[in-house]
């Protein structure tokens, strides 16, 4: 299990270090809804007598991944009965969220569902998109042990490089905001919304397809999260820009959160990894074509010159963040869980409560699946010192993660995961 799988620490250059700077002050996080460094003692004490579900709140553990080596996937939805028998049995009743993108289910008892239910609740994902399910509390008191299992039945786990998991289950990426104003008034002194449209660690050669989110606390109004359809993106653009960008590939890369984490003095658990990805990508279950591409990770497109390259990602950009008639807003509700397909959506965190007032406390399992499906048919590519995207060449990054950022991995792998 992935639990009891201990790695040495990583050098000490990969650690909690924080980048020489002339100044204390921390720089304002480019996203406003994660904490990346621990808090104090008297923080968390204060954090563990504030919430039900103490042993979720974020950890720090000093442990060392190598990037993920490619493996082979099946998708799970492949083998679902059409019917959905045993996801949908009598009783259970769903709402649609909008007509084309996501579902809330009422009446699924996540923690009783079967292999063959697994299977069919992945082939509603990948065609709704999003699916929530509300009265989850036996699910997310059966434990992470449990949870990690769960998701490892739609792909491989993701660890994350650089924010909070839970002690021992490096798979669970922790979203907590609790009493942070202070922080949360210096960002918006800087930024004039908190909004991030992205796909979750998109960077991964073969980046997560099934995505959960288990709400733990959250406001009684507020935080919800907005997710935009980049199928429908897709389908709104005429014939020819489609063919125009079908052939495209782009740079997705964890550079900028890496260093974000390095120089406030965050913990890293992984060099930098860079991808080369379809611009437009298949779905391997429903065949549909969508724009992948991010406001995070996204550097640039190869092939394109510097201004050609950012007039595209804008103007696709702004067409996916602006298109509110293919997006759809879900808001959160105590004992909620939401699953969503990291393919052919983007999705953004909204910052508009107090959380002086009450938490969010969210946890993620993110399951790796297949590597970019082009519409050619071919898939991604680490990106590689013969890649030149948007003017800039990868630092040393090489296909076959022997050397990155200027630092030699040291091959401390955990079960070969990323």
């Amino acid at each position: 299990m992935v639990s009891t799988v201990k790695a040495e620490a990583p050098p000490a250059n990969h650690g909690m270090s924080k980048a020489s700077t002339n100044h204390d002050e921390e720089i304002v996080s480019y996203d406003i809804n994660l904490p990346y460094k621990p808090q104090s003692a008297l923080e968390h004490e204060q954090a563990r007598g504030r919430t039900e579900y103490p042993d979720y709140l974020p950890q720090f553990d000093d442990i060392w991944f190598d990037r993920l080596s490619e493996f082979e996937y099946q998708d799970p939805a492949l083998r679902a009965d059409k019917q959905k028998p045993n996801l949908l049995t009598p009783g259970v009743t769903l709402r649609h969220i909008t007509p084309k993108m996501g579902t809330v289910l009422f009446g699924v008892k996540l923690k009783e569902l079967s292999d063959a239910g697994k299977d069919e609740l992945a082939l509603l994902i990948s065609e709704r998109k999003i699916v929530a399910f509300r009265a989850q509390k036996d699910f997310l008191q059966a434990g992470p042990k449990f949870q990690q299992e769960f998701m490892a039945h739609f792909g491989k786990p993701n660890y994350q490089p650089v924010t909070g998991s839970v002690k021992g289950f490096p798979g669970f990426h922790i979203i907590h905001r609790d009493g942070n104003q202070a922080e949360i008034k210096k960002f918006f002194q800087h930024k004039m919304t908190s909004t991030l449209w992205h796909q979750d660690v998109s960077y991964e050669l073969q980046p997560p397809g099934y995505i959960m989110l288990g709400i733990l606390a959250c406001p009684d109004v507020g935080g919800d999260t907005i997710f935009a359809d980049t199928a429908e993106a897709y389908n709104r653009l005429s014939p020819s820009f489609q063919d125009m960008i079908n052939g495209l590939e782009a740079a997705h890369t964890s550079e900028k959160m890496i260093g974000f984490a390095r120089v406030n003095g965050g913990l890293i658990r992984k060099d930098p990894i860079t991808s080369i990805h379809p611009l437009v990508r298949v779905h391997p279950v429903t065949g549909e074509r969508s724009i992948f591409l991010n406001a995070e990770f996204v550097t640039g497109i190869v092939g394109l010159k510097d201004q050609e390259s950012d007039m595209m990602l804008k103007f696709l950009t702004d067409h996916i963040c602006m298109g509110h008639d293919f997006q759809a807003r879900v808001q959160w509700e105590k004992d909620s869980v939401v699953m969503m397909d990291g393919r052919n959506t983007l999705h953004t965190a909204t910052v508009d409560y107090d959380s002086t007032v009450q938490a969010r406390h969210i946890f993620r399992l993110a399951s790796m699946t297949e590597k970019p499906i082009s519409v050619g048919g071919e898939g991604s590519t680490p990106r590689t010192n013969e890649h030149k995207t948007n003017g800039h060449i990868s630092n040393g990054l090489t296909s076959h993660g022997q050397q990155t950022n200027g630092h030699t991995s040291n091959k401390q792998t955990l079960n070969g995961h990323s």
